[in-house]
């Protein structure tokens, strides 16, 4: 590929791409995502009923420490030997019974207070209340002193021993494994509601990809033949595949973390302010600096993940082409010069894949730790200074263990959303380049039928050019009758083909116009006005597949004996005799198992089984050999017969027996006539005849 070529494709590739687009093309991703609406909600259901049940583990946590744990350390009363102890909760200790304060009845009566405090490791038994709650420590004769600020009080203490302290605990048993058991229900819960909504968001995903390839290929056959001839093949292609898997990407993965992530983040901030509003408002800022990071990030990805998709693209157009001309690059050893090409591309997407990482690692993982680490400092400072003033502000161990739970909690989906945030860049820019091609003006397929062509066909005053302000035909007009054969002939470049190409609906003339049988063929579908034409390219294009499926096209309507009678037509059953397998003998990618003529020979076939009432044969014969030329030449002699005619011909010999030659040079008809009458005229065709023929003769 020239330096120039690349220069226009990423020209072509910028000016698809407007900035700024990233709204719209949010929208309509979303839009795509909204025909699935069903499916996608019934997702999100489980994914909230996931979380929910995910989250309610730090509270049922809470509540085994704070209630059944920690709660040893509540007051104690004595309860009278036999009264109130059917309930499980009297606890005998040095021959009287002890109930917790939680554990009475309404109206139940209660004893002395007493108090069960840990110290270090070890549990020691108060008989009374204990005024204040604070640090704790033991004096020599193992008394238990309470201490908070300036303020110490000391209590006699009896040591318990680990019966003593587990018979204190007994009762709190089967509360605690009834919440075990409700813990574990609920992680059974939350995984298969988890798997739920995974499998129903990724196979959501995969119909909206389904459904975007398939608009996009219909596109495609929407698009006029004009927008092909600026764009590689390798780049459609890209966008078709690499793009819309990138899209896959959006939803499979990053709209599902960023769901989860948002749904898990709202569900935790819910439980911190449940739990304890002041130490929850302190992590708020997480929200703002994560809004900020996204924000930032896609300004500076985007540029990059622009010039990434474009040069994935620009690598696929340039394999592409390197495979298709492989011949003529060995042919010329072009090997080391086509190495150093793509090396140039892939070192320059290297470069930008590593600035995109080297962004991503800087500030992905680090930032979301650094914030982290600021929210649990705060949480520190907050928890420490509330238990040091001994203020309001002091939580329950099981606060602040559900605390430190759900900060954690907090952070992973925050490490996952900001881990995604490349796929999210990437997957916008893949959208606006699938939605540009989208967006390329173009014409429905059309289903509708017409009767079959008379085959009157009129050029009047045409004019046409590829580019603006360079006109490659120049007033045309000409007429053709039904069932004559109208040959067209000139040098290389007279416009030859883009006559033809005009007739074939390929382009749409500037000036004047083009009628078939009075009509004009810009008022009618291109599909439905070429119902019933037929064409064959000097280089025909045969499809993976069988030697029946490549006439046929697949067309039911196309029988296998209607086949067999298109190839022995034109001569071609003869030829195809000696295949293994006949009308089923494989053809692979543009038939390159076959010879020229062969492929030539199945191209007729295939045009003349659509029984066409207008047939286009441009430069049909030119790769092919003379005896097989003499085969068609005599089969065409039938095929013509009821069919208006076109042939495109450099061997002036193909063209004798023609009704109508019209001589072209610089998109103007210089000369109409029989072969006869223009040999008589010994104008520019007579030379060129003669100069053919005297060729001819030297060859022999």
């Amino acid at each position: 590929m020239s330096e120039t070529h690349e220069i226009i494709d990423d020209e072509r590739e910028t000016a698809e791409l407007k900035p700024g687009s990233t709204g719209a093309t949010i929208r309509r991703l979303i839009a795509y995502a909204a025909r699935f609406k069903g499916q996608v909600a019934l997702a999100l259901i489980l994914l909230i009923v996931a979380v929910v049940t995910d989250l309610a583990g730090p509270l049922i946590a809470k509540r085994i420490i704070d209630v059944h744990i920690s709660g040893i350390e509540q007051p104690w009363f004595e309860v009278a030997a036999g009264s109130g102890q059917e309930d499980g909760y009297a606890v005998a200790y040095a021959g009287k019974h002890y109930k917790r304060a939680d554990r009475f009845a309404d109206g139940e009566a209660r004893g002395p207070e007493a108090r069960v405090l840990q110290v270090d490791r070890d549990y020691y038994f108060i008989a009374g209340p204990a005024a204040i709650d604070g640090s704790r420590s033991l004096t020599a004769d193992g008394a238990v002193v309470i201490g908070r600020g300036g303020e110490r009080h000391t209590y006699a203490a009896q040591k318990l021993s680990r019966e003593e302290t587990l018979a204190f605990y007994l009762p709190e048993l089967t509360g605690i494994l009834r919440l075990c058991w409700l813990y574990l229900g609920l992680l059974v819960i939350s995984a298969a509601f988890t798997y739920g909504q995974r499998y129903f968001l990724q196979s959501s995903a995969n119909r909206i990809i389904r459904r975007m390839r398939t608009d996009v290929f219909a596109q495609l056959n929407r698009l006029p033949v004009r927008y092909f001839d600026n764009l590689a093949a390798g780049k459609v292609v890209s966008r078709i595949t690499n793009d819309t898997e990138s899209i896959r990407d959006l939803y499979v993965n990053v709209l599902a973390n960023f769901f989860t992530g948002a749904i898990h983040m709202a569900g935790i901030y819910a439980a911190l302010f449940f739990l304890d509003p002041g130490l929850a408002a302190i992590c708020l800022f997480v929200l703002p600096a994560l809004a900020a990071w996204i924000w930032i990030y896609g300004r500076i990805a985007k540029g990059y993940n622009r010039v990434i998709r474009s040069l994935v693209s620009e690598i696929n157009g340039m394999i592409n082409e390197s495979i298709q001309g492989m011949a003529i690059v060995k042919a010329f050893r072009k090997e080391k010069k086509t190495e150093e090409e793509f090396e140039a591309h892939n070192t320059k997407l290297f470069n930008y894949q590593n600035k995109l990482l080297s962004l991503n690692s800087w500030t992905g993982y680090n930032l979301v730790g650094v914030i982290r680490n600021i929210a649990l400092v705060a949480l520190i400072w907050h928890f420490g200074g509330a238990s040091l003033s001994g203020g309001a502000g002091m939580v329950s161990l099981g606060v602040l263990y559900a605390f430190v739970d759900y900060l954690n909690r907090l952070f992973q989906p925050m490490v996952n959303i900001v881990n995604q945030l490349p796929n999210l860049e990437r997957a916008l820019v893949s959208g606006e380049r699938v939605f540009s091609l989208i967006d390329e003006e173009g014409e429905d397929v059309s289903e509708r039928r017409i009767d079959r062509y008379r085959g009157h066909v009129a050029f009047e005053h045409v004019g046409f050019s590829y580019k603006e302000g360079e006109p490659v035909l120049r007033d045309i007009s000409f007429e053709a009758r039904p069932g004559q054969t109208v040959a067209l002939v000139g040098h290389t470049g007279s416009g030859k083909s883009s006559i033809l190409n005009l007739l074939f609906r390929f382009y749409d003339p500037e000036q004047g116009r083009i009628t078939i049988d009075g009509t004009d063929i810009r008022e009618l579908p291109r599909q439905t006005m070429r119902q019933h034409m037929g064409i064959v390219l000097q280089d025909p294009f045969l499809f993976a597949g069988t030697i029946g499926s490549n006439v046929s096209l697949g067309d039911p309507a196309i029988t296998r004996e209607r086949i067999e009678r298109a190839l022995a037509d034109v001569g071609a059953d003869g030829l195809l005799r000696n295949l293994p397998q006949g009308l089923d003998e494989p053809v692979i990618e543009k038939g390159s198992t076959l010879s020229a003529g062969q492929r030539q020979l199945i191209s007729f076939a295939r045009a003349l089984a659509f029984d066409p009432a207008i047939l286009i044969l441009d430069e049909a014969t030119s790769n092919i050999d003379t005896e097989t030329e003499a085969v068609i030449q005599r089969a065409l002699d039938v095929v013509k017969q009821g069919r208006t005619t076109f042939i495109i011909a450099h061997r002036l010999s193909t063209v004798k027996n023609a009704d109508q030659i019209l001589v072209l040079d610089r998109g103007r008809i210089v000369e109409r006539g029989s072969h006869d009458e223009l040999l008589q005229q010994g104008g520019r065709y007579a030379q060129m005849y003669r100069l053919q023929q005297g060729d001819m003769v030297g060859s022999r």
